[in-house]
């Protein structure tokens, strides 16, 4: 092994081979599905391992620990939340991108329970995610559509953005919730009632 002399640059990090992308790709995909099956405390180092088919140590090469292995997971179903949502947003014009928001969340949410409820986990386990950063993107989005239907600028159109928004996110969360616990409850319908009442709000 090289040792480093003194005042040598630090080594940059190495990148990792496609087989180790492809390794740690795979642990977190079985760690989404342990904390969607038993909740954090269920999900072992040892029940990843073995849901993986490598010892533990084999884990630890790759993540330095549990922690960091289940953020990597938390931050995988949240990536794929928002990429998701993204797209569907950014496909249709200003004013329906507060509807394209509501059904392409929902819509994520009911095909993916496993990223559903490790997102519910993520979300409840970070101390320092502040309440703005899930409301205010939805409450730039009815603004700009807002604007782009005229009601922005019409006298006396003001509107609680930040409430409504609160509002619309916490409607999504009970549709997604019903869902989990009655399968048989159609969580699309539902978006679509509640976009209808989020047009009324918005455009008057």
């Amino acid at each position: 092994m090289t040792r480093e002399g003194p005042g040598s640059a630090p080594r940059e990090p190495r990148e990792p081979t496609l087989t180790e992308q492809a390794r740690r790709a795979q642990l977190i995909d079985v760690t989404v599905r342990l904390i969607a099956e038993h909740g954090n405390a269920g999900t072992s180092l040892a029940r990843i391992a073995e849901a993986a088919g490598i010892t533990k140590a084999a884990v630890l090469y790759h993540f330095r620990s549990k922690d960091a292995l289940v953020r990597a997971a938390h931050e995988s179903a949240l990536t794929g939340l928002v990429e998701h949502v993204g797209g569907a947003v950014g496909s249709v014009g200003a004013e329906r991108a507060p509807a394209a928001y509501v059904r392409s969340m929902v819509g994520y949410l009911r095909d993916r329970p496993g990223h559903t409820r490790v997102i519910v986990d993520a979300v409840a386990d970070s101390e320092d995610r502040r309440s703005s950063e899930r409301w205010r993107p939805l409450a730039d989005l009815m603004h700009a559509a807002r604007q782009a239907h005229g009601t922005g600028t019409e006298a006396g159109s003001a509107l609680d953005l930040r409430t409504t928004a609160l509002i619309v996110g916490g409607g999504i969360d009970a549709i997604v919730a019903e869902h989990l616990d009655h399968p048989g409850y159609d969580p699309l319908a539902a978006a679509e009632v509640l976009v209808a009442m989020l047009d009324r709000t918005l455009f008057p």
